[in-house]
């Protein structure tokens, strides 16, 4: 499994807020306490809202904020396709001053070491995905059919859009594999509104997913289950 990929599936598998422990994490991505400990490390660094340590465990909190600002998912979109739109800009002056403003706001985050405006490595082509969250979140809310190209094409039904510090994914149904995916904004390197629409059916909700992580959560805390406590 690629580093970037065991990174996402570990965002994944925190996100429910419970703290885990590194030992069960490394149980299960099959992985060294070592190799847990530098991914904290990293997502930390890419701007994840890690919280934990080292002999405590980890957990991924959702709350962005941004001291006296409390910022919604809606501004924070627009704050980060600005920025990304902003710092590609053919006026130098324009695209330095959208750059020195992405490191102030930076400044303020509370997250400790304050990480780069437009992600860090893993995710550091996080950017290449901000133009399609309009789109996205329109589509959501008119219960459109997207056609997306990521490594294939396919045709999703989009559910919800989820951010994790500078990284932004979308919970969809997929019409070509039948099953749910959760997929990295990044990762879309083209998109097409399709003119049909979709009605909830069962099995395919974001209720449903959300059921079916669950499941497979309880599944993954079985098998960690180990007779040492060692953080």
């Amino acid at each position: 499994m690629r580093r970037a990929d065991r990174l996402m599936d570990l965002i994944r598998h925190l996100r429910e807020g419970e703290l885990h422990r590194a030992t069960d994490l490394a149980r299960v991505m099959g992985v060294s306490l070592r190799t847990i400990y530098r991914d904290m490390e990293t997502l930390a660094a890419s701007g994840v809202p890690i919280e934990g340590e080292r002999g405590t465990g980890y957990r991924v909190t959702a709350a962005i904020t941004l001291p006296p600002l409390n910022l919604s998912m809606a501004e924070l979109e627009a704050l980060h396709v600005s920025l990304a739109a902003m710092t590609q800009a053919q006026d130098a002056d324009l695209a330095a001053a959208a750059t020195s403003l992405a490191r102030k706001l930076d400044g303020v985050l509370p997250e400790g070491e304050a990480p780069r405006a437009l992600a860090v490595y893993p995710f550091a082509d996080a950017a290449r995905g901000f133009q399609h969250l309009p789109k996205i979140r329109s589509a959501i809310r008119a219960r459109q059919k997207l056609m997306l190209t990521t490594h294939r094409d396919r045709t999703v039904r989009p559910l919800q859009l989820d951010y994790w510090g500078r990284l932004w994914t979308c919970i969809v149904w997929c019409d070509t594999t039948r099953k749910f995916d959760e997929l990295r904004i990044d990762q879309i390197t083209a998109l097409r509104v399709l003119p049909s629409l979709f009605v909830e059916e069962e099995g395919k909700r974001l209720s449903d997913f959300r059921r079916q992580r669950d499941r497979d959560w309880a599944r993954e805390d079985e098998t960690a289950v180990a007779p040492d406590h060692q953080p």
